[in-house]
């Protein structure tokens, strides 16, 4: 099957604030737009089903994805954006500081965020989410919205990296990285891949 992990579009904390599991949280004018464009591209595509992480702003743009195909938006636990603790609203200037930050950045193999996940918790739910799409939708196309860290755990699984390469690459909002699974070891087809308007 062909898995296109998408990360949700922009809202107003996208790098300035740590957002993590805040509720209420929805797309700003600007990742609506991207949602759109997002969903015009995915369009010519033929979705057998559409998941999302249960954060609005993840599930906005599912549903943005699902419209055109006439689906409704299958909420996904395992799609969840990493439970980030004591870190949780704080911006990322207050952040740089904080000894347990720089832990958590140096040593993603290991380091738990304080009151919330490691990242290799993180990653296994993850894990567990491709498996059972590769069991459900056998020779399918399916769209799952989550998280930018949530989608570099899937791809240093599938390239066999340590959990601590996530940061050698970028997974921007309303990108989207395609995944082949199957049979066979996964295979990451594309990285990245940003649709319609240009980014700053």
């Amino acid at each position: 099957m062909v898995l296109h992990l998408v990360r949700h579009a922009a809202h107003g904390h996208v790098g300035h604030i740590l957002s993590g599991r805040q509720p209420g949280l929805s797309l700003s004018d600007r990742g609506r737009a991207e949602a759109g464009s997002l969903a015009h591209a995915l369009a010519r595509l033929p979705l057998d089903a559409v998941h999302a992480s249960p954060r609005e702003r993840a599930v906005e743009t599912a549903e943005a994805v699902a419209a055109p195909h006439g689906l409704a938006v299958e909420i996904a636990p395992d799609l969840d954006e990493i439970d980030f603790g004591a870190f949780t609203g704080r911006t990322f200037d207050d952040l740089a500081d904080d000894p347990d930050w720089r832990a958590w950045n140096d040593d993603r193999d290991t380091a738990r965020c304080p009151g919330g996940e490691t990242m290799a918790e993180a990653q296994a739910r993850i894990l567990r989410h491709l498996a059972v799409l590769a069991r459900r939708h056998q020779g399918g196309v399916v769209a799952s919205v989550t998280h930018a860290d949530m989608i570099k755990a899937a791809v240093v699984h599938v390239l066999g990296l340590p959990l601590a390469a996530i940061h050698r690459f970028d997974v921007d909002p309303a990108s989207v990285t395609t995944l082949s699974l199957g049979d066979a070891p996964p295979r990451l087809v594309s990285l990245n891949v940003v649709h319609g308007e240009e980014r700053a």
